[in-house]
């Protein structure tokens, strides 16, 4: 199953491939052309660090408690 950072991972060099080749058609100098696809590459990676931060999943504190007390009442059993 693909992810949200498989495809950021993907679209990075996908970003400064394409953009630079575009922009280098398009008549662009190549200096010019890669800091441009470079601003494109630096903000998807900004989006998937700051936008969508990867985060760790924490349980609800009720959820625990709910779960810490079934288990009371099956060792009492």
């Amino acid at each position: 199953m693909t992810g949200y950072y498989d495809i950021v991972l993907g679209l990075i060099p996908l970003a400064m491939a394409g953009i630079t080749g575009v922009l280098s058609i398009a008549g662009f100098a190549l200096t010019t052309a890669i800091p441009m696809a470079s601003v494109v590459a630096v903000g998807l990676i900004g989006h998937a660090m700051f936008v969508r931060a990867p985060v760790d999943p924490v349980p609800e504190p009720a959820a625990q408690a709910d779960a810490m007390q079934s288990d009371s009442i099956q060792s009492a059993d």
